[in-house]
C-alpha cells in the first residue's frame, strides 16, 4: 500500500547483529505515527459519497475507478474508517464460501445460527412486527384471533412469499443457517463513505501535515526523528 510511504521515518538505534558498535543506527518507517481526519473533513457530508463495494473489488481497483490511480487505496481505506482491512473489507464470493467451508465444515453450513423474525402487518397494513429481530426458536407472538375472530394478518419472507395468519398464537420466524449469516454478515461490510474526488488534493496535503514531525529535542526534520540510544554508555 502507497500509505507507507506517506508515513514519516526514525533513527533507530541498530538491533543488528555485525553493527561495529552501540552508536550504529538504522532509519525504519514509523508504523505507529496515524493519521486522523480533518474535523470539518470527518463531519460533513458534503465531502463524502456513497459506494457499494461490488464482489471482488479491492482498495485499489476503486481509487482506480474514482480518482485514476490505484496507489491511492489509502484514501479509500483511511475515509471509509477501516482499520482492519482483514475484518473489515467483504470477501469475494469464492473466499466467503471457502472461510465459511473452513469454519462450519460442509455439513455445518445449513445448520441453524439462529433466528429472526419476518415482518408481520395486519389487515390495515400496519407494523406489527419488523423484520430481523433476533429471537429464541420458540418465539411466538399473540396473533389476530385474540383482538378479533375476522381478523387475518400476513407475514412477508425475504424471497416474496406471504404467509396470511388467523391464530391466537402466531410464530413468524425464520431460522438463518451459519452460510446466510456469514453471507449478511459481509454484504454489511459494503456499503463504505468514499471522498469525493474534488477534495483529494487537500485530504493528501492535510494528511502529510498531519503526519510530520513538530519540533522536539529528537526533531531531524519533518520526516525524521532520533530515538534515543539508552545502550551507549556514559
Amino acid at each position: 500500500m502507497a500509505y507507507l510511504r506517506e508515513l514519516p521515518a526514525v533513527v533507530y538505534p541498530s538491533p543488528l547483529s555485525h553493527k561495529n558498535s552501540s552508536k550504529d543506527s538504522i532509519v525504519v518507517t514509523n508504523l505507529f505515527r496515524k493519521a486522523k481526519l480533518k474535523e470539518w473533513l470527518s463531519d460533513s457530508v458534503t465531502v463524502f459519497n456513497k459506494s457499494q463495494i461490488s464482489d471482488g473489488a479491492r482498495p485499489d481497483t476503486i481509487a482506480e475507478s474514482l480518482y485514476g490511480d490505484a496507489n491511492l487505496d489509502y484514501v479509500v481505506v483511511l475515509c471509509a474508517g477501516i482499520t482492519n482491512i482483514t475484518d473489515q473489507w467483504p470477501l469475494s464470493s469464492k473466499d466467503l464460501y471457502n472461510y465459511s467451508l473452513d469454519k462450519y465444515g460442509i455439513s455445518g453450513l445449513n445448520e441453524i445460527h439462529h433466528y429472526e423474525t419476518i415482518e408481520v402487518r395486519d389487515e390495515k397494513n400496519r407494523l406489527i412486527m419488523p423484520r430481523g429481530a433476533v429471537v429464541d426458536a420458540n418465539y411466538q407472538l399473540d396473533g389476530p384471533r385474540k383482538r378479533s375472530l375476522s381478523a387475518t394478518w400476513q407475514g412477508f419472507y425475504d424471497s416474496g412469499e406471504v404467509v396470511s395468519y388467523n391464530l391466537e398464537t402466531i410464530s413468524p420466524i425464520i431460522g438463518i443457517s451459519n452460510y446466510q449469516f456469514e453471507i449478511s454478515k459481509n454484504e454489511g461490510k459494503r456499503q463504505i463513505d468514499v471522498l469525493d474526488k474534488t477534495y483529494v488534493s487537500l485530504f493528501l496535503q492535510d494528511l502529510r501535515r498531519s503526519l510530520s514531525y513538530g519540533r522536539s529535542s529528537n526533531y531531524i526534520n519533518q520526516n525524521l526523528i532520533k530515538t534515543t540510544n539508552n545502550s551507549i554508555n556514559p
